[in-house]
């Protein structure tokens, strides 16, 4: 039985799942959903990993969620399912998690890129949010997150009508982080994902975590939670580290204590 998820190691500090449904243009079903909450999980606690990238296939990253498993369903079994639960895993997870799309990132498949800290497009990528065209809504947090990052006028337009679009329109709304000449998103991913994983890993987790609850909090209080991590990260070898290697004009050699 072919995997649906492939798991690579591109070096010991950066973890690559690759979703493996080529014939369904990597249509997620509850098995692709499992493997990639499980993976990350690992990922997460393994010491030897600073960063994590999800990726597809040059013709997909994903192309919606598997339509044969929820077209019969009725509302409590799609309770009962609760597939957002895995994307939980990726949303939670303390190291950075960057996605590298190219092809079609639609419905579930772009609400599993936005889940992702980073994103990183082909200039030929082509994403949306059309489950309206199947009289439903985008139910894994596209609907939210859309309006946040681009606005609830520009969010509602693509909802509302299904439509689908390029790399350099989501760039322009801040859909994605960054974009990519088309068949190199996976290159540029992994080039990031080695600039994040040579930095100090606690004082990375630290910026994820103030931003990620700050987006959610009154300003006052996500200042105080940015103060209390910049003064925790004074206990910590790799500030020491990085301070003297600065003024001793020398590279820093990072722990991760």
């Amino acid at each position: 039985m072919t995997d649906v998820l492939l798991v690579e190691r591109p070096s010991a500090d950066i973890a690559v799942l690759r979703i493996n449904r080529p014939q369904v243009r990597n249509a997620l079903n509850l098995d692709v959903r499992v493997r990639l909450a499980d993976e990350v999980a690992k990922a997460a606690v393994d010491p030897a990993v600073r960063c994590v990238v999800i990726t597809g296939s040059d013709a997909a990253f994903a192309a919606g969620a598997d339509i044969s498993e929820m077209a019969e369903a009725g509302p409590v079994e799609v309770m009962a399912r609760n597939v957002q639960q895995y994307w939980r895993a990726i949303t939670d997870c303390r190291k950075p998690v960057i996605a590298a799309v190219e092809g079609y990132a639609l419905g579930g498949g772009l609400e599993l890129a936005l889940c992702a800290d980073i994103i990183v497009a082909g200039e030929g990528a082509k994403l949306g949010l059309p489950e309206v065209k199947l009289g439903i809504l985008a139910g894994g947090g596209g609907t939210q997150k859309l309006a946040r990052l681009a606005g609830s006028k520009r969010a509602l337009l693509l909802m509302l009508t299904g439509r689908i679009f390029g790399a350099a329109e989501a760039l322009g709304m801040g859909v994605i982080s960054e974009m990519a000449p088309t068949g190199q998103a996976l290159a540029r991913a992994l080039a990031i994902a080695g600039e994040i994983a040579a930095m100090p890993p606690i004082a990375v987790q630290q910026i994820k975590e103030v931003v990620h609850a700050g987006l959610n909090a009154p300003l006052d209080t996500a200042l105080a939670m940015e103060r209390k991590a910049f003064q925790l990260l004074f206990a910590t070898r790799d500030q020491k580290e990085g301070m003297r290697a600065f003024l001793e004009k020398r590279k820093p050699a990072f722990e991760g204590k």
